[in-house]
């Protein structure tokens, strides 16, 4: 069966629609990923809307939701999932960065919830099914596609995964912040030897030095990344609002004169692994 990943958005910290942000999209991080027969949603930014219209449109009724976190940019799109409110419909949603008692529907809940939503997650007529695990679990979605998970460096936590699926693996990694000079083991061990990798490249090396404890990396960390890794090709995601279409041109231009494995994820691209 066809393994594919489409994004639905590709932005990190806060949606950016405008005349700036044609080319690569305003939309934050969401990603749909189908394979074996399943389909996989990766995080529920802005992009989510977009890509429930399109699940109401194919008749899709089933979906596993995989959450890296769930910082604003990452969630704010899940009160708009259209398909969430249809009875017929079921979602697996999945989290492996809580703890302390904190569970992915309470975070669901919370942000629905007065005075910052009008209506409660309750209103949800979708079967809604919510899965805490920890960070450096392995999951079997099927006989036939497997999830490997890895902690990422990141205020409140986050969580890095692998999908494989008859010999083919894609890797998300958003939102971690590396350590300079020092290759992060627990994703170089996540990502070895995958078709691809879809990292966290919010910023430059240059721009990076100023924003350390932010949570965040380099397309060129990913890069060091991908090719210490054996990786096939990297998807340079998470833009930061600021870098406009014309920023990121450029951006491309220079990461493919390094790497020519190396591309910037766009949103409604869509890509065939396998």
């Amino acid at each position: 069966m066809a393994f594919k990943v489409k994004f639905w958005g590709v932005r990190g910290s806060i949606a950016c629609p405008g005349a700036n942000h044609i080319q690569y999209g305003g939309n934050t991080s969401c990603i749909e990923v189908s394979c074996g027969g399943e389909r996989l949603i990766l995080d529920a930014g802005t992009g989510m809307r977009n890509l429930g219209h399109w699940l109401l449109r194919k008749n899709t009724k089933h979906a596993t939701i995989l959450m890296s976190h769930t910082h604003w940019d990452h969630i704010s799109g899940f009160p708009f999932f259209a398909p969430a409110f249809h009875e017929g419909y079921s979602f697996d949603v999945m989290a492996g960065h809580l703890g302390n008692g904190l569970s992915i529907k309470d975070v669901f809940s919370g942000q629905m919830t007065h005075p910052f939503f009008p209506v409660p997650l309750e209103v949800m007529n979708a079967e809604m099914n919510y899965h805490d695990f920890k960070a450096g679990d392995s999951i079997d979605l099927s006989s036939r596609i497997h999830i490997k998970t890895a902690p990422l460096n990141h205020p409140d936590g986050a969580t890095g995964y692998r999908i494989e699926h008859r010999g083919h693996s894609v890797c998300y990694v958003t939102d971690t912040e590396h350590v300079i000079g020092k290759p992060d083991e627990n994703i170089l061990a996540l990502i070895e030897g995958a078709d691809l990798v879809i990292y966290d490249s919010t910023y430059t090396d240059k721009e990076f030095e100023s924003k350390i404890g932010w949570g965040h990396s380099t397309w060129q960390e990913g890069i060091r990344l991908c090719k210490a890794a054996n990786v096939k090709s990297l998807a340079i995601f998470h833009h930061d609002p600021d870098h406009e279409d014309r920023f990121l041109n450029q951006l491309e231009a220079e990461a493919k004169t390094v790497w020519s494995a190396a591309f910037l994820a766009r949103e409604n691209a869509r890509l065939n692994i396998a």
